[in-house]
């Protein structure tokens, strides 16, 4: 996984009237469990948004007042209108502990069924995982060069070492379909099978 670097005061005060100032001061209220005691700690808005609002899967390396710890955003509140960061739990991460996170789906290579026409369908753009933080990677990416039309690429096709997939098995990751105008060479008849 990519790593973000992130500062953070400690909060001494916890509670509604403290996190409402340490919002109003520009600053976004955050938690780090999951090894030993919780810390309470305050970021800045801008920091967290960067990291928040990005396609990619930040491990978060942060230092809290001195206190370096490694963390992934586990859970985040949102305010209901404007989409603006209120809250963030960071679940610190540890080299012998597997953790859960939901990997983003990258596409590469130009599918031999979509240059006859067909329609390239991506069902899933994140996958579950789970494994030991060093062995995730930033990305899953799928070779879809030699995806034919009514072909796909199921989960149960994807390795990775030291990550298992926690979606079912037999689901669709990507696929091509069959659309109109779609020629389909002579040659693929015999082994072509239309995905259900």
């Amino acid at each position: 996984m990519k790593t973000a670097q992130l500062s953070g005061s400690v909060r001494t005060n916890v509670g509604k009237k403290d996190a409402a100032a340490v919002r109003n001061a520009g600053l976004v209220p955050c938690v780090l469990y999951g090894q030993g005691e919780q810390t309470h700690f305050a970021v800045k808005r801008n920091d967290i948004e960067k990291i928040v609002f990005s396609p990619e899967v930040y491990q978060v390396a942060l230092d809290i007042e001195g206190k370096k710890a490694s963390g992934i955003i586990r859970e985040l509140q949102q305010h209901p209108t404007k989409g603006t960061v209120l809250h963030v739990d960071f679940l610190e991460l540890s080299a012998t502990k597997e953790v859960r996170v939901g990997l983003p789906v990258r596409l590469t290579g130009s599918s031999k069924g979509v240059m006859s026409g067909g329609k390239l369908m991506q069902v899933f753009r994140r996958l579950n995982c789970i494994g030991l933080p060093q062995d995730l990677p930033e990305a899953i990416v799928l070779d879809i060069t030699k995806l034919k039309i009514g072909k796909s690429i199921r989960v149960s096709a994807i390795e990775i070492p030291g990550v298992k997939f926690l979606d079912p098995a037999n689901a669709v990751v990507v696929s091509v379909k069959m659309a109109r105008g779609a020629t389909k060479p002579a040659d693929d008849d015999d082994d072509e099978e239309e995905e259900a």
